[in-house]
């Protein structure tokens, strides 16, 4: 239990085998169930999870006299028996926390990139009602971009603005950032099992929090990598999420500006996407034909397609200013800096990890 309300921890495993075991075993104590699930792994990640999830359940059934049984368990591993997605795994492990009747439902990946010392900082915000989700940013200091590659730097850069524009959420980063916490409520509002089951189950999620109206809380931590492969194919995840964020955009626009009530800005942005596009179409048109009239076309149609451009723009302004405020900036210290939510409490420590992590007290554990 974490301030009255109960956690659970999604994580979510493909091929994670010598990494899925340490996360399992150095979540926190405070959290009342672990959803530990293999999307159909070719690898060791099954039987990994199995392992460290009867190892922990035991140490639970003894420290609360259960004999092993009732409910006491604190690992729950689930297999697909198919790959279906990262999404599709988090999925999976949301309607089980729901069916427990969690407050608040945490995502640790299975790679060990999420610190769980700063779990809390991400639970903290969602059980006290300040927002309904929090997510991790690893994009607030200088300190945090040199520790990534170029090539993920770049990606995660571009995503960025995209899910800026597709969800509406314009003050967030970093939104491929996994490391999440969601309350139970939120999760009922979104009608998760409808979203997408791939990577771009993120992009998503935050689409459908926006179009709810929905506050987040965007919570900075340290980048944490190791020696994990992503085992994103690119080939086909870039053409997908573009299509999703185009989708999402466009659909944002017509349920929150159109039907719910109409703004002007659904109109800036239509009507400045068509004459930016028929000012663009006639420019090419009028370089491509060379005529007489090339310089006074070419004109004509800059000054139009300019005039499309400050209507887009106009539009994004008004877009922008509509959903200021949805997000919350928790740096190290708390929201906006305040103090208020802080660092991890010394009371709320990390179980016993018997393979060489940390104690609740903060020593290093032995290893085999």
């Amino acid at each position: 239990m974490y301030d009255g309300n109960a956690v659970g921890v999604v994580v979510p495993a493909y091929n994670e085998g010598g990494h899925v075991g340490e996360v399992i075993e150095t979540i926190p104590r405070y959290v009342d169930r672990i959803y530990a699930i293999d999307d159909a792994s070719t690898d060791e990640t099954w039987e990994e999870i199995r392992e460290h999830a009867r190892r922990r359940n035991e140490r639970a059934a003894t420290q609360n006299g259960t004999g092993g049984t009732g409910e006491e368990t604190r690992v729950v591993p689930i297999r697909h028996e198919r790959n279906r997605g990262a999404g599709a795994a988090v999925k999976t492990g949301y309607a089980r926390a729901l069916d427990d009747g969690m407050d608040v439902v945490a995502v640790m990946d299975g790679d060990g990139q999420m610190d769980p010392a700063h779990l809390e900082r991400l639970i903290e915000p969602v059980a006290a009602g300040e927002v309904t989700y929090a997510k991790g940013n690893r994009l607030r200091s200088s300190r945090d971009f040199a520790s990534m590659s170029r090539w993920r730097l770049f990606g995660n850069l571009l995503l960025t603005m995209l899910t800026r524009v597709s969800s509406g959420y314009w003050e967030l980063s970093d939104p491929q950032n996994g490391f999440t916490a969601i309350s139970n409520e939120g999760l009922q509002i979104v009608r998760f099992d409808r979203l997408y089951d791939r990577y771009g189950f993120l992009n998503d999620l935050l689409f459908a929090l926006n179009v709810n109206r929905q506050p987040i809380a965007d919570v900075s931590h340290p980048a944490r990598y190791g020696d994990e492969r992503s085992t994103i194919q690119y080939s086909t995840f870039v053409p997908r999420l573009s299509a999703l964020i185009a989708r999402n955009f466009l659909t944002r626009i017509g349920r929150s500006y159109v039907l719910r009530r109409f703004h002007p800005l659904a109109a800036c942005y239509s009507l400045g996407a068509v004459v930016l596009l028929a000012g663009v179409t006639a420019g090419g048109y009028s370089v491509w034909s060379a005529g007489v009239d090339t310089f006074l076309g070419g004109m004509v149609s800059f000054v139009v397609a300019t005039l499309g451009l400050l209507l887009v723009l106009f539009g994004t302004w008004l877009d922008v200013s509509e959903n200021e405020g949805l997000v919350h900036h928790i740096g190290s210290v708390g929201i906006d800096g305040s103090g208020r939510f802080g660092a991890a409490n010394e009371d709320r420590g990390l179980d016993v990890a018997h393979d060489g992590g940390t104690t609740g007290d903060g020593t290093e554990a032995d290893g085999r």
